[in-house]
C-alpha cells in the first residue's frame, strides 16, 4: 500500500513509520505545521507540532530513507480545532482539543489530502489496535480496540474518526507492550528522538496558561459567582475560565456556612454566572450526549445495552447501560452509570466500549443526578 505517515517529531510516530516501512509499504512522511507562531518553538516539547518537532521529524525521515514533506495545515487547524476550543468554552462547555484535532486534522484534512494524492492509508503513532473480524457474508469488519499497553491507550481520542476513516488508518504501535519498549526500538533503529520527552498540555497554548489564552482571545466578561440559591458570593472576569468540578482559583473570600470547600457546579454563560456548591452535588449517574459517531454497525437503536463508558482520556471505564437514539437525522446517546461520577462537564467525550472494543462516541450535552443518588 501507499502509506502517508504522519511524523509529529516524536518517538511514537517515528517508530510507527519505521514499522510501516518494514511491513513493505510505500511510505512517505509528512509533518503537519499547525501554527505559524514562533512562540511554539519550545525546548523539551511541552506540546506538539512545534518548529523543533518539524526538525526532529525530518531527521527521522532521513534515517528511515523515506520522502519527507511539511504540509501547512495551520489555517484548517485555526478554523476547526482552535475555533471549536474557544466557542465551547464561551458556551460554558469543556472541550477536548485532542479529540477535535484527530477528527478535523489528522483523520480529515490529512487523510483527505492523502487520498486525493493516491495514498491508500494514513499511519500514525497512536496507541490503539485495529482488528479485522471476518463476517458471515465473507466481508471483514474493522474494529477499533484498546492498545495492548492500557497505560498508553489512545482509543478514547480516536473514537471520533468514524468507520470510513478507520478503514483507511494504520496504528502500528497498537501491540507495543510499553512506551519503554518503543523507546528502546527507536534507539535500536538509530532514531535520535528515542529519548525525547512526551508532549503534553494543549499544543496551541504555548505557555500552558489556558485561562490566559482564553482571556486574550475572548476578552473581559465580568459576572457573578453564585451559590445554588442564587446568592452572590463573588465576581469573575469571564465565566469561560471555569469548568465543572473546579475548586481552585474561584477567588472567594467567604467560606461556606459549614466550612466545606466549594466547587463549580455549573457555568451559565448567557447570564455570566458561575454556580458553586458542595462536592456531593457534583456526582451524576445519567448522561445525555449528542453528535454521536458509531464505529459499530451492530448496535441497534432504541435498545439499552450493557457496556462500559469512559469520560476522560485517562479516566477509568465505568459500567453503564447505554441507549442509541435517532431523532430525525441526529444521533444521540443516553447513558445510565452503574457508579456515579463527579465533575462531568458538557463538552467532554463519552466513549462507549464493550471490553476492549470501541463501539462509538458522543459529546456530553447534559449530566443528571438520578433518583438513586442521595440528596
Amino acid at each position: 500500500m501507499r502509506v502517508l505517515a504522519a511524523l509529529s517529531g516524536g518517538v511514537d510516530s517515528a517508530v510507527a513509520a519505521a514499522r510501516a516501512v518494514e511491513a513493505g509499504h510505500d511510505v512517505v512522511g509528512v509533518h503537519m505545521a499547525l501554527s505559524r507562531s514562533r512562540a511554539q518553538h519550545r525546548n523539551g516539547s511541552r506540546g506538539c507540532c512545534s518548529i523543533e518537532d518539524a526538525s526532529d521529524a525530518r531527521r527521522a525521515a532521513d534515517v528511515l530513507g523515506i520522502p519527507y514533506y511539511v504540509w501547512d495545515l495551520s489555517e484548517e487547524f485555526e478554523d476547526t480545532v482552535v475555533a471549536d476550543f474557544l466557542s465551547e468554552y464561551e458556551a460554558g462547555r469543556t472541550p477536548n482539543p485532542c479529540v477535535r484535532c484527530n477528527e478535523h486534522i489528522k483523520f480529515s484534512a490529512l487523510l483527505d489530502r492523502g487520498l486525493a494524492l493516491g495514498f491508500d492509508a494514513v499511519c500514525t503513532g497512536h496507541y490503539a489496535r485495529i482488528v479485522d473480524v471476518p463476517g458471515t457474508d465473507g466481508q471483514h469488519r474493522r474494529e477499533l480496540h484498546r492498545a495492548a499497553d492500557t497505560a498508553k491507550d489512545q482509543s478514547y481520542v480516536l473514537a471520533v474518526m468514524g468507520p470510513e476513516r478507520l478503514g483507511r488508518s494504520l496504528f502500528p504501535l497498537g501491540d507495543a507492550p510499553s512506551k519503554d519498549a518503543v523507546r528502546a526500538e527507536a534507539a535500536e533503529r538509530g532514531l535520535s528522538v528515542s529519548a525525547k520527552p512526551d508532549s503534553y498540555d494543549i499544543c496551541f497554548v504555548a505557555d500552558g496558561d489556558t485561562r490566559g489564552f482564553l482571556r486574550d482571545r475572548l476578552g473581559s466578561r465580568p459576572g457573578e459567582i453564585v451559590d445554588t440559591d442564587g446568592a452572590v458570593l463573588g465576581e469573575h472576569d469571564g465565566a469561560y475560565a471555569f469548568t465543572v468540578g473546579q475548586r481552585k482559583g474561584l477567588g472567594l473570600t467567604r467560606p461556606a456556612p459549614d466550612g466545606t470547600p466549594r466547587y463549580v457546579l455549573e457555568v451559565r454563560p448567557e447570564q455570566g454566572q458561575v454556580v458553586v456548591g458542595p462536592s456531593q452535588l457534583l456526582s451524576v449517574d445519567e448522561l445525555t450526549a449528542d453528535q454521536a459517531i458509531w464505529l459499530a454497525d451492530d448496535v441497534t437503536a432504541e435498545e439499552w445495552i450493557d457496556v462500559e463508558v469512559q469520560i476522560r482520556a485517562h479516566g477509568d471505564p465505568v459500567a453503564a447501560s447505554v441507549r442509541r437514539r435517532r431523532e430525525g437525522g441526529a444521533e444521540t446517546v443516553e447513558a445510565r452509570l452503574a457508579t456515579p461520577l463527579r465533575g462531568i462537564a458538557p463538552g467532554q467525550s463519552l466513549v462507549v466500549y464493550r471490553g476492549t472494543r470501541v463501539l462509538g462516541q458522543a459529546t456530553i450535552a447534559e449530566a443528571h443526578r438520578g433518583a438513586a443518588l442521595p440528596a
